[in-house]
Parts: structure tokens; C-alpha cells; sequence
């Protein structure tokens, strides 16, 4: 319910962290959006309420569609075993082996990376420590590691979760190609693909009218491309151009990208996935209760991103 609704409003939206790492925006993209901070998109107070607003609204319908004693069922109704067993460790005949299933080298590993996170926070502002891309990855392997305790369980741990990633991890080069593909490519009048895609927003949206159509546009897309950072190296160079040609906030555009983005969630089973493995289920097994969020979430969703925008004004990029 969290990745159809709010996920994409806190530290989890790649948007927001890649806006706010010049490093990581192709030069297309950053030419065209500059650097923008936290505190212009998931730090907003919009963002803040907007968040407030939609758990609220979702914990209502999940209360009021919650099933019945009489239609409820639990895992074993279900032929799931809630347990969880680790497997049996193998004997260790050598060195190395032992250092793999000892704490060691796991506690050595995360006090070095406790110094080094020391010093970035106590150097930095926090804000801008925990947007580095590297800093927010490497904090959550070194507690991934620490919650593992021994090396080899989390080397195991990782193992068993790229199988279930391996799509993911394909499709991002393919996201990167149509990025290439929008941003470099020119055809009539010498303008990109995303050019020509943003004259054709401009000719429609006004200022007014942005929040609807880039939110409207966004969620459609998303039943196609179901990513959060992949889409928006898509999405980007003409949603952005668009918003610094009708001085639009462009904090409160990677916003609306992220709510409207997050709506495909609740009937597209992207990240479901890995809960319907786990719990044995189908997809239709869940999806009713989540279409019925849906209903209520999209108007909700824009109208807050159409009337917290107006309280917004138009900063320019902010280049690095």
C-alpha cells in the first residue's frame, strides 16, 4: 500500500536523490534542472502534508475494506508455514571459513564505516550527507551487514535476493538507451525528441494546469515503464523543460512526478511481486482491495498536487 501511495515522498525517492546529486543527472538533464535540494522537494512542507493527507486516507479504506471474520484468511488457510528456518551451517575446514561465520570481520568492517560516516555528518549539513547516493547505499550495506552479524549469512542474503531483482537490474541499461535516445538524438528544427515532446506540453499546459497534466501523464506512463529512477532519466528533460518555461516550482515538479508515479503501484504489481512469493498468493488475490485505493487516490492525489503547487513560487536552476 506504502509504494501505491507515499514511498516516493521520503528519502526513498530516486528523483529526489538524483536531483539533488549533480553526479548522478546526465549533463542533458542537469543542464536543464540544475541542483535541487531536499528542501525544495521531499522537505517541503506540501510534501509534509500531502504525505499526512494520503496515510490518513488510505488507513481509512484499508480499515473500512479490511475483510470480515467470515472472509478473512490467515497464513495457514493460505498453506503458508510463517516460520523461518536458516539453513544448517556448513562445516568449516579452513581459515577463511571460520572468519566467514565469525562476527570479526563484520564488526571491524562497520566501525571503519562508522568513522567515515562520523566524519561526513559532522562536516557536512546532514541534508546534504544523506543525499549523496553513495553515503545513503553505503549506510544501509553497512546495517544490512551489522543486522547479519556474520559475513557469510549476508553474503547468503544477497545472493538469494538478486535472483528476484534480476529484471530490475536489466532494465536500467534499457532506460538509460531511450534517455540517450530523448535527450540526444535531432530531428526537425534541430531540437531532441524531448524538445519536441515539451514544445507539445507548453502549446497545452499553463501554469495552472501543470499539476493535471504532468500527474495525469506521469501515472500513465507508469503502467509502462514501473521505475522510479529509470523513468524519471526519461521523463525529465521535457517535464523539467516544461516547468522552467512556464516558471513552475521545480522542486514541487519532481513531486508531482513522484505522487502520480506511485499511483500504477496499486494495480501494476511491480513491487508486489516479492510479497506474492513470499505469501504464495496471486495478484487478484490482492488487487481489489488495492483498486479501491486507487479510486479514491487519484483524485485526491491531484487535486493536493494542483492546489499545493499554487502556494509555490518559480525558482530558477540552481546550477553546481
Amino acid at each position: 500500500l506504502g509504494l501505491g501511495a507515499v514511498w516516493a515522498l521520503g528519502l526513498s525517492s530516486s528523483a529526489a536523490q538524483l536531483q539533488a546529486n549533480p553526479g548522478s543527472l546526465p549533463p542533458s538533464i542537469l543542464s536543464i534542472t540544475g541542483v535541487i535540494a531536499f528542501t525544495q522537494t521531499i522537505f517541503l512542507w506540501q510534501s509534509g502534508l500531502m504525505l499526512a493527507a494520503l496515510v490518513l486516507v488510505s488507513l481509512v479504506i484499508a480499515y473500512a475494506t479490511a475483510p470480515g471474520p467470515g472472509s478473512a484468511r490467515d497464513a495457514k488457510a493460505c498453506g503458508i508455514d510463517p516460520s523461518f528456518n536458516l539453513p544448517p551451517r556448513a562445516a568449516r575446514t579452513r581459515p577463511g571459513e571460520w572468519l566467514e561465520h565469525s562476527p570479526l570481520l563484520t564488526l571491524l568492517l562497520v566501525l571503519l564505516a562508522a568513522g567515515w560516516l562520523y566524519h561526513e555528518f559532522s562536516t557536512k549539513p546532514a541534508i546534504t550527507a544523506i543525499s549523496g547516493l553513495n553515503t545513503y547505499n553505503f549506510l544501509f550495506i553497512m546495517l544490512g551487514a551489522l543486522l547479519h552479524w556474520r559475513p557469510r549469512s549476508f553474503l547468503d542474503a544477497v545472493a538469494r535476493a538478486v535472483p528476484t531483482t534480476t529484471g530490475v537490474l536489466i532494465q536500467f541499461p534499457l532506460y538509460g538507451s531511450i534517455a540517450a535516445i530523448l535527450t540526444t538524438v535531432k530531428g526537425g528544427e534541430g531540437q531532441t525528441l524531448a524538445q519536441h515532446i515539451s514544445t507539445f506540453f507548453v502549446q497545452i499546459a499553463s501554469h495552472d494546469t501543470y499539476a493535471l497534466l504532468m500527474g495525469v501523464y506521469s501515472a500513465v506512463l507508469g503502467f509502462f515503464i514501473p521505475s522510479g529512477g529509470g523513468k524519471w532519466v526519461i521523463e525529465a528533460p521535457y517535464v523539467m523543460q516544461v516547468a522552467n518555461d512556464l516558471e513552475y516550482h521545480l522542486g514541487w515538479a519532481v513531486q508531482i512526478y513522484n505522487a502520480a508515479e506511485a499511483l500504477p503501484n496499486l494495480i501494476n504489481p511491480f513491487y508486489m511481486l516479492p510479497l506474492l512469493g513470499v505469501l504464495g498468493l496471486k495478484a487478484r488475490d490482492l488487487i481489489g482491495f488495492s483498486f479501491v485505493q486507487l479510486l479514491v487516490h487519484v483524485p485526491l492525489v491531484l487535486f493536493l498536487l494542483w492546489a499545493l503547487g499554487t502556494t509555490l513560487q518559480y525558482v530558477p536552476p540552481v546550477m553546481p
